[in-house]
């Protein structure tokens, strides 16, 4: 089980919102402070994605077998695909120490939230606009135009459920990266007050 006394950090956001790019920045400041508790998902990996790094690439049958047993402390699915995040991801980060981030999409963020033990410190991170957001989604250029528009549809939906008071702890919008992180880096800061000393 995950440990009750060891604070989670969960960023949320739609895919192109930044909020990888955000982590990423705060992991090379702090990289003894914070652990990626990595994701299981059953969609195939991009050209630079490796496994066990970026996502546990998975089956869906061995996924659908793991959630059954209890193994994953959140799951969703989307565009046909799983992603989940296991226990085990989070207690090895915790075994090191460090403060676990979950990266994880709204369906996550609602079942981690009916966890009455867990007292996880949330952030959501949005882009400017949806138009801004399909421009980055389209940079990319890693998704069919069907895929895209599933994006673009479910990011509008995390949007309306990261600006509902009380859904997060903290909301960053994403319009400057130096801006975005500064701002998400006193805040993680500021809730994790132990992590500078």
């Amino acid at each position: 089980m995950v440990r009750q006394n060891s604070r989670l950090l969960v960023v949320c956001g739609p895919s192109g919102s930044g909020k990888s790019t955000l982590l990423r920045k705060l992991f090379d400041e702090y990289p003894d402070k914070f652990g990626f508790s990595v994701s299981h998902t059953t969609r195939s990996p991009r050209r630079f994605e490796v496994d066990g790094q970026h996502y546990h690439f998975t089956t869906k049958d061995e996924m659908q077998a793991s959630i059954d047993r209890g193994d994953f402390l959140e799951h969703a699915v989307f565009s046909n695909n799983m992603y989940g995040t296991s226990f085990q991801a989070v207690q090895n980060v915790q075994k090191s120490g460090k403060i676990c981030v979950l990266d994880i999409d709204m369906q996550g963020v609602i079942q981690i939230k009916k966890i009455a033990s867990l007292k996880p410190v949330s952030v959501f991170v949005k882009p400017p606009s949806i138009g801004e957001l399909e421009i980055r989604l389209r940079r990319r250029n890693s998704e069919s135009e069907d895929n895209l528009r599933a994006r673009l549809n479910a990011a509008q939906q995390e949007i309306n459920y990261g600006e509902t008071p009380g859904n997060f702890d903290c909301i960053i919008i994403n319009e400057s990266l130096d801006k975005a992180y500064n701002a998400f880096k006193e805040f993680v800061l500021k809730s994790f007050e132990s992590i500078e000393n």
